[in-house]
C-alpha cells in the first residue's frame, strides 16, 4: 500500500509539472458523477444508514453516474466480526448493489473496481504517505501528548468556561526532537494544523451556504498512534484517489466538513460536492436511535416488511417529488428517475412506523399471490409454532397458499400469516353455543340453518370446492333474502371466532371435509347445548 502512495505521488507530480504549462487546476474538474456509501462495519445497517445509501445510489444512478461502496474500518476496537458480509448482503437484498467496490459472491466478500483496495485497513500506506507529506509542508505535527496531559487540559477549559480543543502543545516541537522521542519509542499523533482566523465557506447541496471560522475548529488527529488514519484524513483521501465527486451523509457530519476542506486544499486537491442529511426522529422529535427501539434494516426485514416498501418508506424520509405530486408508491426505477437532491428537506424527518405499516400493506396487496408466498416461504414465515402444530393437511403448500388469498388485502406485515384466523390450523374449534345465534333466532332456527348448509355443501362435487367464487355462488342462492339467518351460524361454526373472514373463505380453505365435520359439530352443540 505503501507503494501505491509513491505511484500516485509519481502521478500527482507530472500533474503538478503540466499544470505550469496548462492553464487548469491541480486536480481537473470531474464530470463524471461518482457517489459512494462507507460504512464501518460495528455492527447492522441502521435505517439511516440505509437512507444515506439510498439517496447515494439514486443520485449517481439519475445521474448516469456510479455508486461506490467501500468499507471503513480505521477504527480497529469496534470492528464486529461478520459486519462486513452483513452490511453488504443487506444493500444488496434491498436492490442497492454497488458498481464497484465491495459485493457478495457466494456468501465470500469481493473487491472489484479500478481504485481499490475498498477497505481502509488495506490502505495505511497512502494515508501514513499523505500525513507525512503535510508533516514535512508544516501542514502538520507530531504530538506526544498524553490522555493524562489532555484530560487535565479539557477540564482546566471546560472549568474557564472556554471550548475544550489542543493548547498546540507539541506544535513547535524541533524535527530532530521529534526523531530522538520516536527512536525511543515514545508514542505519538499526527495532528493537522487549523489555519488561524480564517472563514471556510462552502455551498451544501441541501442547506445552501454554510460558514465556519477555524476560531472554532480543532488540530485534529490524522493519525492515530497505531498508525490508522482517522475518519478526517482517510475520508479525503479515499474520496479523492476514488474519483468521487459527491459525497452525501448525515448532518452530523457538517461540522467535520470545513476540516475536509483544508485538508483538500493542503493537499492541492478540489474538494467533492457536500450533501448533509437531516435527522431522523422518533415521534415525539427525538433523534431515532438503538435505544428507543429496532433501527436495523435487518429488523425489519425480519418482521415481515417487504425490500421494495422499505425502500419506498425510506426515500420518503425527507425527500419528496415536488409540490403538485401526489403519488407514494414508487419502484426502485421510479425513484432513479425522479430523484433530486434540491427536494430533500432540511428538517429532521419523522420515522412514523403507522405510515410504514400501512406502505407495507399496500405491498402486499399488489403482489401476485404466488410471488408473496415464495416470500413468505424464503423469509421463514411459515416456521412459526401454529402452523408447526397444525395437523399434516393443513401445512401443505395449497392449503397454505389458500389462507394467504384470504388473509393477503389484511396483512401489514408477512410475521401476520395465519395469526388473525388461528382456526384454520386446527382440527376442532372451541366456542359458546350463543356465538352461534344471530340476534334473536331460537336454537331451532339456528339448527335449521346449519342442517340446510350442510346438506348443499355435502353434496357439492369434489370440483365445486376448488373454485372460491362457485362456493359464494352457492351459498348466497340458498341464504335468500335473510342472508344473516343463514351465514351467520355457518361462518361461526367454520371459525368459531366472533370475527373472522366470510363463511366462502372458510369453506373455500377448510376443504370439504373439514367444513362438513365442522358443521356437524355445531349442529350437535345446538342439539345438546354445549
Amino acid at each position: 500500500s505503501y507503494c501505491q502512495y509513491l505511484i500516485y505521488g509519481v502521478k500527482k507530480g507530472i500533474m503538478q509539472k503540466l499544470s505550469t504549462i496548462f492553464p487548469f487546476s491541480r486536480t481537473p474538474m470531474r464530470t463524471h458523477v461518482r457517489t459512494r456509501f462507507a460504512p464501518s462495519p460495528t455492527g447492522f445497517l441502521h435505517v439511516g444508514g440505509l437512507r444515506t445509501a439510498l439517496y447515494s445510489f439514486l443520485f449517481a444512478k439519475n445521474q448516469g453516474g456510479d455508486f461506490v461502496l467501500r468499507i471503513e474500518d480505521t477504527d480497529q476496537k469496534r470492528l464486529v466480526p461478520g459486519a462486513i458480509e452483513s452490511l453488504i448482503s443487506t444493500l444488496e437484498t434491498v436492490g442497492l448493489s454497488c458498481d464497484e467496490g465491495f459485493g457478495l459472491r457466494n456468501g465470500t466478500c469481493e473487491q472489484h473496481g479500478n481504485h481499490g483496495p475498498y477497505i481502509q485497513s488495506e490502505r495505511l500506506g497512502l494515508y501514513q504517505g499523505y500525513a507525512n507529506e503535510l508533516v514535512e509542508r508544516k501542514l502538520a505535527y507530531h504530538c506526544f501528548c498524553s490522555s493524562e496531559r489532555l484530560a487535565e487540559m479539557r477540564e482546566i477549559q471546560i472549568a474557564a468556561k472556554r471550548a475544550p480543543r489542543y493548547d498546540r502543545h507539541c506544535l513547535s516541537l524541533k524535527p530532530s526532537e521529534v526523531e530522538a522521542r520516536k527512536s525511543a519509542g515514545e508514542a505519538s499523533v499526527i495532528r493537522f494544523r487549523i489555519p488561524d482566523d480564517r472563514d471556510i465557506e462552502f455551498g451544501d447541496l441541501i442547506r445552501g451556504t454554510v460558514k465556519f471560522h477555524t476560531r472554532d475548529m480543532d488540530d485534529q488527529v490524522i493519525i492515530k498512534s497505531d498508525g490508522f488514519p482517522t475518519y478526517h484524513l482517510a475520508v479525503v483521501v479515499d474520496d479523492h484517489l476514488m474519483e468521487v465527486t459527491h459525497v452525501i451523509r448525515g448532518e452530523e457530519w457538517l461540522s467535520s466538513t470545513p476540516k475536509h476542506i483544508l485538508i483538500y486544499e493542503a493537499l492541492g486537491w478540489q474538494p467533492t460536492e457536500f450533501g448533509h442529511l437531516p435527522l431522523l426522529l422518533n415521534p415525539d422529535k427525538s433523534k431515532l436511535s438503538k435505544r428507543q427501539g429496532d433501527v436495523a434494516v435487518e429488523d425489519y426485514l425480519a418482521k415481515g416488511y417487504l425490500k421494495e416498501a422499505l425502500i419506498n418508506f425510506v426515500a420518503l424520509l425527507g425527500w419528496n417529488p415536488g409540490k403538485g405530486e401526489t403519488q407514494e408508491i414508487f419502484t426502485l426505477a421510479e425513484l432513479q428517475e425522479k430523484f433530486d437532491l434540491t427536494k430533500v428537506n432540511k428538517a429532521g424527518a419523522v420515522f412514523d412506523i403507522k405510515k410504514l405499516d400501512w406502505m407495507n400493506a399496500e405491498y402486499i396487496k399488489r403482489m401476485d399471490t404466488d410471488s408473496l408466498f415464495a416470500r413468505l416461504k424464503k423469509g421463514n414465515f411459515l416456521e412459526k409454532e401454529l402452523i408447526r402444530k397444525a395437523p399434516d393437511p393443513m401445512q401443505t403448500d395449497v392449503f397454505l397458499k389458500r389462507v394467504l388469498t384470504i388473509e393477503q388485502d389484511r396483512l401489514a406485515k408477512l410475521s401476520e400469516f395465519g395469526e388473525q384466523n388461528p382456526f384454520f390450523f386446527t382440527d376442532t374449534v372451541e366456542y359458546a353455543v350463543d356465538l352461534l345465534r344471530w340476534k334473536e333466532n331460537t336454537p331451532a332456527l339456528i339448527q335449521e340453518a346449519l342442517k340446510k348448509a350442510r346438506a348443499i355443501l355435502g353434496t357439492l362435487d369434489e370440483s365445486m370446492w376448488e373454485t372460491h367464487a362457485e362456493l359464494e355462488r352457492v351459498l348466497l342462492e340458498a341464504a335468500g333474502e335473510k342472508r344473516g339467518d343463514f351465514l351467520w351460524p355457518l361462518r361461526v361454526a367454520l371459525s368459531g371466532a366472533q370475527r373472522s373472514p366470510s363463511p366462502f373463505d372458510c369453506a373455500w380453505v377448510l376443504g370439504k371435509n373439514q367444513t362438513l365435520k365442522r358443521i356437524d359439530k355445531a349442529i350437535r352443540i345446538c342439539e345438546t347445548g354445549k
